[in-house]
């Protein structure tokens, strides 16, 4: 698992998929501080180590990324942390169009195509 404070090439995220599921890495997006966990087996996993270094759960948001898929169609906004019927989602997506929004620029600036 790697925590993203910087960057990291679509290549590097690309051998990772492969390693792990084949096609997609899983990741969990802090949208309070513009970091990301990827490449774990359970975004439970992701959301766990963003926790230990002072992450708000309110703030973290899992989704999946598939590296060989075009950019406009790649993130998936589909976890089980996700579910969060007090804070107003109420799916394992995300329902908040500000807060997809959030998440998606901070994957192109974590991410370098």
């Amino acid at each position: 698992m790697k925590i993203i404070a910087d960057s990291i090439t679509l290549e590097e995220l690309a051998k990772l998929a492969e390693a792990r599921f084949g096609n997609m890495v899983k990741a969990v997006v802090d949208v309070d501080r513009e970091t990301m966990a990827v490449d774990a087996e359970l975004h439970a996993d992701e959301e766990a180590a963003l926790l230990e270094t002072g992450a708000k759960q309110e703030s973290l948001w899992g989704i999946n990324l598939y590296p060989e898929i075009p950019e406009e169609e790649w993130v998936e906004f589909d976890s089980m942390i996700n579910l969060r019927p007090g804070q107003g989602n109420r799916t394992r997506g995300v329902d908040d169009p500000d807060i997809r929004r959030r998440i998606i620029d901070i994957v192109k600036a974590r991410i370098k195509r």
